[in-house]
């Protein structure tokens, strides 16, 4: 059954890969219409996300930014399928790394590179950056069910020099480079909602006080890698620039945790001055007020 859909699915996939970038949003169009409009996909989810993060606002403040959010996922998704056949020059002119030499200088230090990232504005196409690096590029993912799919979205983002790690594989695959002395570029987007245990780190994020990921920080003590923030901007419809932002060349002399808060604080400002960019389907703040450590 997986690759009867695989089979039926695929040739759709590759259809849109190669229309062009104008007839591509007016597809974009059209599945807005469809996913918002007609089938209310997560439409709840966004509207209690928006009102739990951005209270401030009206709540037709809240629903201007909440069609603009769908509109915007619904042209993320068809820039990733679109990323099957889009050439490395005219993705470089739609994502574009403003200051590249930041990193350039980090890959001179000698230590590998941990690039902490969000789910906000392309955070798909930011795979084109290992086309870009001398390290070794690994991004981590959640491995799809549908072996094929997943099989698909590897080739697709191996297309720039990008190797997926499962997510279960992350700590494995880095201690194994860190034994042969390779050094290695890791994106890892730390925005996510991890399981509630008892040794959860709880910040606010937003406002609200939530469970923290804080792999990402861990590893990077660990095996001591300078850690650096990627902040992607949405230009215009189809262009994004990216920024990169230092956070520790010597994590090890750094409080525990105050990584990872000064990560969500970037991710609450990108969020403030542009929330319609941010991925409100996902389930951020499902574990709010649920801190088994909280006095309240």
């Amino acid at each position: 059954m997986q690759l009867l859909i695989y089979l039926i699915v695929y040739p759709v996939l590759l259809l849109i890969s190669i229309l062009p970038f104008r007839l591509l949003y007016i597809l974009s169009d059209i599945l807005y219409f469809l996913v918002y409009r007609i089938f209310g996909y997560r439409k709840k989810e966004v509207r209690e996300n928006l009102s739990l993060a951005l209270p401030h606002l009206s709540n037709q403040e809240r629903l201007v930014i909440e069609k603009k959010s769908f509109k915007h996922l619904c042209d993320m998704f068809l820039e990733m399928i679109k990323t099957m056949s889009i050439s490395s020059e005219e993705m470089d002119k739609r994502f574009a790394f403003k200051n590249l030499d930041v990193y350039d200088s980090l890959e001179k230090n000698g230590k590998s590179i941990a690039l902490l990232c969000s789910h906000y504005a392309s955070y798909e196409w930011v795979v084109s950056m290992n086309s870009k690096v001398s390290f070794k590029g690994y991004g981590i993912y959640k491995k799809l069910n549908n072996k094929y799919f997943d099989s698909l979205v590897r080739k697709i983002r191996s297309k720039f020099d990008a190797e997926l790690i499962p997510i279960n594989r992350t700590a494995e695959v880095i201690a194994s480079n860190y034994s042969k002395n390779i050094k290695s570029l890791y994106g890892l987007v730390s925005d996510q909602s991890p399981q509630i245990r008892s040794q959860n780190y709880w910040h606010d994020f937003m406002g609200i006080e939530v469970p923290v990921y804080v792999g990402a920080e861990l590893l990077s003590k660990k095996y001591d890698m300078n850690v650096v923030f990627l902040k992607v901007t949405k230009v215009k419809r189809g262009f994004y620039e990216a920024e990169l932002e230092v956070l520790s060349t010597n994590v090890k002399v750094v409080p525990d945790f105050e990584l990872m808060d000064i990560f969500l604080q970037k991710v609450e400002q990108q969020i403030i001055e542009a929330p319609e960019y941010y991925l409100w389907t996902h389930k951020r703040w499902k574990h709010r007020g649920k801190n088994p450590n909280s006095k309240n």
